[in-house]
């Protein structure tokens, strides 16, 4: 019999060494705390009245519920039961979300009020979900409550599904920032890898508490005998979270871990009051893009002597890929990513393997070393590791285009560009979809503009809040675009227009950037309200320039 691999299993064990330990501290919600041994008994009383619903392994089920203590314990109820709990972000939009409950074909929708309205008014699931449950509301909306459930199963045995490292455990969508959300399918061996090396990269020991302002991140919190702090905030938009929901419950619960996103991280620095310590941290997370120098700077001056922020790299369907502290950024790689080199990632994260290999848009079959380009060139990153996912949930084509086989592993390609330094850092230069290739020119032949490099150059001008590069057919070819949002207004003016053209003419890489564009501010990806959808820039873009 192969071993039993399920990431449930971590609760009963600190359940028992840790009974009246707080797992779950929901902030603003009225009796909202849950001790693990709560939390294991809650879990296993609703795994059995799933079952007695038909939930059981193997059971996809559509989970759109709001972070809360019900949210933790239908999780862990849906893996001890060997059920595969389907999470798709709401804030992607009714059409988007209705797409992916498509595609995932669940067999039970599990949701609040909202989740339910949307699910009558607009069909979510409609053909595929015969069991309907309803959290947080005494209306069944056409099926059974969270607490009918917990009556049907409030007696009986300890619940654990014997599933395998290879058995699906979840499907996650993806944001969808650069294209359609797709639905990684992950196993028990994914998320298992996942806790150990995000335990063993930063030092994570139990008993530390979490702050968590990206929900999925907070399922890995009892697996590691860590306190969850859930803040009252809308996940949905962390980016305009008030400064004062995330600072305040550090210092009152003495956080140690805290995971801010770019876009909160910077309403963070932005809000504090002069001054401001928090004295209780051991570490910060920042990921979903890059983090701008000044706010690791900024951050740096809240934390104590030694605490630094960790940018770790990676994707919904392989994370952690490389990890990088603010220290290192500061000293050594800001200087360099500020003149246009990209944005160093750090080094890959034990035991990942993470190579570049040669720019293409078409699917590549079969590994080979061949593929692999020279440290210092940009290329395609590709990675392979444990916590790597395998497939798209019945999308067979994306997974061709985005898995390269390699025996019994596969290579995941990225879709991110970049380059490996010669101290073995990964540097990230762009997205590939969002590179800009220009048409040759009498000099020179094709020239390849890469997104983060460029405007990196021109977010260094004091007047500029970001800038985002794009590319616009025009009759002789690709024309580089700069959309640019300015710090003080919605319009670009002449004196800045002229040290724009003044910077790209500096530079080798942004000399080709001769169309400059205010925007009054960026479209963002859903889940983190930090990704620029340069792909809704360029269609606007080229609106304007018609």
């Amino acid at each position: 019999m192969s071993e039993i691999v399920n990431v449930a299993a971590h609760l009963p064990r600190v359940a028992a060494e840790r009974p009246s330990a707080i797992a779950i501290r929901c902030l603003g919600k009225p009796g909202g705390s849950l001790t693990y041994r709560e939390l294991d008994d809650d879990s296993d009383r609703v795994a059995r009245g799933l079952a007695t619903l038909g939930v059981t392994r193997g059971t996809r089920v559509a989970l759109l519920v709001t972070p809360g203590p019900d949210f933790f314990s239908l999780v862990f109820a849906l893996f001890k039961a060997g059920a595969v709990p389907v999470i798709v972000d709401p804030g992607m939009g009714i059409k988007a979300v209705g797409g992916c409950l498509s595609e995932a074909a669940p067999t039970a929708f599990i949701g609040v009020a909202k989740a339910h309205i949307g699910r009558l008014l607009f069909g979510w699931a409609k053909k595929s979900a015969t069991v309907r449950i309803a959290c947080g509301t005494r209306f069944r909306f056409g099926g059974k409550t969270l607490d009918d459930v917990r009556d049907l199963g409030a007696s009986g045995d300890p619940v654990l599904a014997e599933t395998a490292a290879d058995d699906m455990a979840a499907i996650l969508f993806t944001s969808g920032s650069t294209g359609a959300p797709k639905g990684a399918v992950y196993s028990h061996g994914n998320f298992a890898a996942q806790v150990t090396m995000l335990r063993d990269a930063y030092g994570i020991e139990p008993g530390e508490v979490d702050l968590p302002t990206f929900p999925l991140f907070a399922l890995f919190d009892p697996a590691l005998g860590m306190t969850t702090i859930v803040p009252d905030m809308d996940f949905t938009r962390p980016g305009r979270t008030a400064p004062r929901a995330i600072l305040d419950p550090v210092r009152d619960y003495g956080v140690t871990n805290l995971f801010a996103n770019p876009a909160l991280l910077r309403r963070i620095v932005d809000g504090a009051p002069e001054g401001t310590r928090l004295p209780s941290l051991r570490r910060v997370l920042s990921a979903g893009a890059p983090v701008p120098a000044e706010a690791l700077r900024r951050m740096h001056a809240m934390l104590p002597e030694g605490v630094e922020v960790h940018t770790p790299y990676g994707a919904t369907e392989a994370l952690p890929v490389c990890t990088i502290g603010s220290r290192e950024i500061l000293a050594e790689t800001a200087a360099r990513t500020a003149g246009g080199a990209g944005f160093c990632v750090g080094r890959p994260v034990a035991p990942m393997d993470v190579r570049v290999i040669a720019t293409q848009d078409a699917a590549i079959e079969k590994w080979s070393d061949d593929l692999v380009v020279a440290d210092g060139t940009i290329g395609e990153i590709v990675v392979k590791g444990p916590p790597v996912t395998r497939s798209y949930w019945q999308r067979d084509a994306a997974t061709r285009d985005a898995k390269i086989a390699a025996g019994d592993a596969v290579w995941h390609r990225m879709g991110d560009l970049g380059y490996f330094d010669a101290e073995g850092r990964l540097w990230f230069c762009g997205r590939k979809s969002h590179r800009v290739v220009l048409s040759a020119t009498r000099e020179a032949g094709d020239e390849t503009l890469y997104s983060v490099q460029v405007e990196a150059i021109f977010d260094a001008h004091s007047a500029v809040r970001r800038s985002a590069l794009v590319g616009v057919p025009g009759t002789d070819g690709m024309r580089a675009v700069l959309c640019v949002e300015v710090v003080k207004s919605d319009v670009l003016t002449e004196a800045l227009d002229a040290e724009l053209r003044a910077l790209a003419t500096a530079h080798d890489h942004t000399r080709r950037v001769t169309t400059y564009l205010p925007h009054p501010g960026f479209p963002v990806d859903a889940r983190h309200n930090a990704k620029i959808r340069r792909e809704v820039l360029a269609k606007w873009a080229a609106r304007k320039l018609a």
